[in-house]
């Protein structure tokens, strides 16, 4: 099995709607998202997948949540912006990106500070 890793740092605002009023501020994090992906198998230029093409797919991804508020998203319709949504919602974009066929999962780990993460693990068929 082998597993490939990148990262990138971007900054989001949310608020949420049904808790204290302390929780319904808005509040910017800067995020640092962390994408692994696992495969089995090498392509025939021996990749799971090119590190400069997950790369750009992964920046496409975030591009749509930089800047943003999260609670004004459609992704987030009906959601609090919590961080473990967030968190799955990136995964699953991901998923839906990335054409790569010997992807067997992806892993996706946001962070909303220096001591704060989330994980979210999708395994392909």
């Amino acid at each position: 099995m082998y597993t490939l890793a990148t990262q990138r740092e971007f900054i989001a605002q949310h608020y949420h709607t049904d808790e204290r009023d302390d929780e319904k501020k808005l509040k910017s994090f800067r995020y640092k998202a962390e994408l692994m992906i696992e495969g089995d198998d090498l392509d025939q230029q021996g990749y799971v997948v090119d590190f400069d093409e997950l790369g750009a797919q992964f920046d496409g991804v975030l591009d749509e949540y930089r800047d943003q508020t999260l609670s004004e998203l459609s992704d987030f319709d009906d959601l609090n912006p919590s961080i473990e949504h967030f968190c799955r919602i990136l995964c699953e974009k991901m998923d839906d990106a990335l054409y790569a066929p010997n992807v067997t999962a992806i892993s996706m780990k946001l962070w909303e500070n220096d001591i704060a993460w989330v994980a979210y693990d999708l395994e392909r068929e």
